[in-house]
């Protein structure tokens, strides 16, 4: 059994019973729920054969997850969700807390400016070691969570550093302008910061402001789903939801909309359920878009890749036509407003290319990929409704 804590309050319990996953509140105190999803309304939450969404938003994939597998099997003979999570619980910092019958870990912090400027594999792997069982994140490229200070700060700061392997090179920078872009178009994004080889992209936790710790859901745990349905649904869906859950709707849609325009405009076709998010105050009496994060140029690495989810029935690259018309219909804009948003994410885009081209200048190693990211994005302000980029342009970079 695991234990599920608010400020040092049991107010429920996470119970696995062979495929059976049940959530069962102590007592019916609304300001103890769990998260959005999971309110404190009723006594038990049952799963059968699936895993509650909310608390697998805490499960590590890829990456993260083969080195648990390896080591849970090594030690236990199995490995299951349960398992991972039990291991993982005592150690996971959010709004709410858990116990377990693992025992809480003890970490020591590191200085930032160590990590920045020592961001070799060997740093990353023992960053790894040191911090596993705080790795309550998911994603499926390499990353660890990381408890970093600087010399000007008074508290200790959780990162997420990530890094990149052969599959996806200079991924850090790529996410780096890509983020960099969203917040020229006025989206709020996480602290970020590129070590020195650029092998680091690190990102500041933003569920911790001040003294404050806020609570955070995916939108794939409030629209009920598990992670293998992340790629299933439509960015109308996840307005609804926005909608749905928001304590000040029109802002937030308004947030959402530009979050969508910059995704198709950077041609990040990663951009799922798992990617938007909810932040809101512990006493629920503020719900708001969290910011922008996991944003990247995907088409200078697959192709032919394509978006996530669905607009108006379709996994195609829309047109400024189409995404204002998304505006209108499902984010409550005005056509004048929504071609205004449109209008201040192009002029972020054309920005963010003349900066990735002084970039490569001085780094000339990030030429292919620089030119590809660039390359893409003129696709974007052709403003044509495409499947993908054009075979053409493939070969030229071939």
């Amino acid at each position: 059994m695991i234990e599920i804590f608010h400020q040092d309050t049991h107010v429920a319990s996470f119970i696995k019973e062979r495929h059976d996953y049940t959530i069962v509140y102590n007592d019916f105190t609304l300001q103890n729920s769990i998260s959005l999803s999971l309110p404190n309304t009723k006594k038990l939450y049952h799963y059968t054969y699936r895993f509650p969404p909310f608390l697998e938003s805490f499960l590590p994939e890829g990456y993260l997850y083969e080195i648990f597998k390896n080591l849970l099997t090594k030690e236990y003979g199995y490995i299951d969700d349960y398992l991972i999570f039990s291991r993982l619980a005592p150690n996971i910092q959010s709004r709410i807390t858990f116990k377990s019958d693992f025992n809480k870990s003890e970490f020591d912090f590191l200085d930032i400016d160590t990590i920045l400027e020592n961001d070799s594999h060997d740093t990353f792997e023992r960053l790894l070691q040191m911090f596993l069982d705080k790795n309550a994140v998911s994603g499926v490229q390499p990353k660890t969570v990381a408890l970093l200070k600087d010399k000007s700060a008074l508290h200790l700061r959780q990162y997420i550093i990530k890094t990149w392997g052969d599959e996806y090179p200079y991924l850090a920078e790529n996410e780096y302008f890509c983020l960099k872009a969203c917040e020229k178009a006025g989206l709020q994004i996480p602290h970020i910061q590129l070590s020195k080889n650029k092998r680091f992209l690190l990102v500041e936790n933003f569920i911790f402001q001040s003294e404050n710790v806020f609570g955070f859901e995916e939108i794939l745990s409030l629209m009920d789903k598990n992670r293998d349905k992340k790629y299933s649904g439509s960015y109308e869906q996840v307005a609804k939801t926005i909608y749905q859950y928001t304590t000040h709707k029109k802002r937030a849609l308004q947030t959402y909309y530009k979050m969508i325009v910059m995704n198709y405009l950077l041609r990040n076709g990663d951009a799922h359920l798992k990617n938007f998010g909810l932040l809101f105050r512990d006493d629920f009496s503020h719900i708001a878009l969290a910011p922008t994060y996991d944003v990247v140029n995907t088409t200078c690495y697959i192709y032919k890749d394509k978006p996530a989810l669905m607009l108006n029935g379709q996994k195609v690259w829309h047109d400024r036509d189409a995404l204002v018309d998304f505006g209108t219909k499902a984010c409550l804009l005005s056509t004048k407003e929504a071609v205004s948003i449109y209008q201040i994410c192009t002029e972020a885009l054309l920005q963010t290319i003349e900066d990735i081209r002084c970039y490569i200048k001085t780094h000339p190693y990030f030429e292919d990929i620089g030119t590809k990211m660039i390359d893409s994005f003129h696709t974007s302000l052709e403003n044509k409704t495409i499947k993908g980029l054009s075979d053409e342009l493939i070969r030229s970079w071939k």
